[in-house]
């Protein structure tokens, strides 16, 4: 386990992949930069679950998601309301996001989305394809919060 939290670690990631991407964008053009950028998000996303499942003892299952969670509240990066919480489904909602606050103050308001909030449904994949993250708003995207809601299919 890191010994930094998920926050520090997308700072750092923010402000490389900020030059990479306006590079790109000078180059190609915002849009194509951006889906390059969303696509390797995405694919890390994947890996990275699939390191954390590996570590589960037993095998990935929703109690051992749950319980790394922590890697992303730490230093109070996320303040949650569970909503559910029963063998196959857990939900949540985040009424604070210090990821959105960071990606705003670095000037990357604009891809705080593609940066952090793209990540969670394919982390999902990557750690377990039983398991859908189901989700219709975000702080990033102006709503009052994030609404999580993960489900383990059969």
């Amino acid at each position: 386990m890191s010994s930094i939290g998920i926050l520090e670690q997308r700072r750092i990631e923010a402000a490389f992949a900020k030059g990479i991407y306006e590079e790109m964008a000078a180059e190609l053009g915002p849009e194509q930069a951006r889906a390059i950028l969303s696509r390797a998000i995405v694919k890390l996303a994947k890996q990275t679950a699939a390191e954390m499942a590996a570590e589960a003892p037993e095998g990935p299952s929703l109690d051992h998601f749950i319980a790394i969670q922590e890697r992303w509240t730490r230093d109070d990066a996320l303040r949650i309301e569970v909503t559910d919480r029963t063998e196959t489904s857990y939900g949540f909602n985040v009424t604070r996001c210090k990821y959105s606050e960071m990606y705003r103050a670095m000037g990357l308001a604009d891809l705080g989305a593609v940066l952090s909030c793209n990540r969670d449904g394919a982390f999902c994949e990557g750690y377990d394809p039983k398991l859908r993250l189901t989700r219709t708003q975000t702080l990033m995207g102006g709503a009052t919060h994030c609404d999580f809601r993960y489900q383990v299919e059969p």
